[in-house]
């Protein structure tokens, strides 16, 4: 009950940041010129992210632990408000005194983020994994989904605070069949997005799109 309730102080501190910053971002929003071309200048067609964090069990035990969490993935935008992403993940779940065992999970989301041409961004992300224990003893589809924010703190790079729960499709996560449910856990990671791509199409944008000159032609008297 403790994790889970720390958890949903995450979540609402998450979004209330994004909802404050937000309103900020809108209005400076309207100021920009070109938002097709900020996208490429902030960010890119690709990205690899990396982020550390912990990772806490909700499961059929009492007394959960966080533990260390480590993520490493890869997204490709497929617009700038959308982006399909692949991860894998390596992480531990315990319990005090009873359980602490290693696992690794590979998941696919389709991930929005919500103001692609400002620095400040929240996202969401869904998608389904696979979950695993150490040396694949132990393995179970899941689905999963969460939240984030992201920071572009120069062009290309990005920090990135996030949240993510996670449902598996067993209860033998913790080793315990025990409950009407099946066994969760959820994950906080803090780290990078590295972007990369999308020149050519920032070129494009930019040939396709009249200059001062050419949209305010001087004719010579006749």
């Amino acid at each position: 009950m403790i994790a889970n309730n720390w958890i949903e102080r995450m979540f609402l501190i998450l979004f209330f940041i994004a909802f404050h910053f937000n309103s900020n971002a809108q209005t400076k929003n309207q100021n920009f010129q070109n938002q097709k071309v900020d996208f490429y200048e902030l960010r890119g067609t690709n990205a690899v992210d990396v982020a550390v964090g912990t990772s806490v069990m909700n499961g059929d035990y009492v007394d959960p632990q966080f533990e260390i969490f480590f993520h490493a993935g890869y997204k490709r935008f497929l617009f700038p408000h959308l982006s399909l992403n692949v991860a894998y993940n390596k992480f531990n779940l315990a319990y005090k005194d009873v359980f602490n065992e290693g696992f690794m999970s590979f998941d696919a989301n389709l991930e929005s983020t919500l103001f692609p041409h400002c620095k400040f961004s929240p996202f969401l992300f869904a998608g389904a994994g696979y979950n695993a224990a150490n040396y694949f003893e132990q393995t179970a589809m899941k689905v999963q989904g969460g939240a984030g924010l992201e920071y572009i703190v120069t062009e290309g790079i990005g920090l990135i605070l996030y949240t993510d729960y996670n449902y598996v499709m067993s209860d033998e996560l913790d080793g315990l069949i025990a409950g009407a449910s099946d066994d969760t856990y959820f994950r906080i990671g803090f780290g990078l997005n590295y972007y990369f791509g999308g020149e050519k199409k920032k070129n494009r944008i930019l040939k396709d799109q009249p200059t001062i000159i050419n949209s305010n032609q001087i004719l010579p008297n006749n």
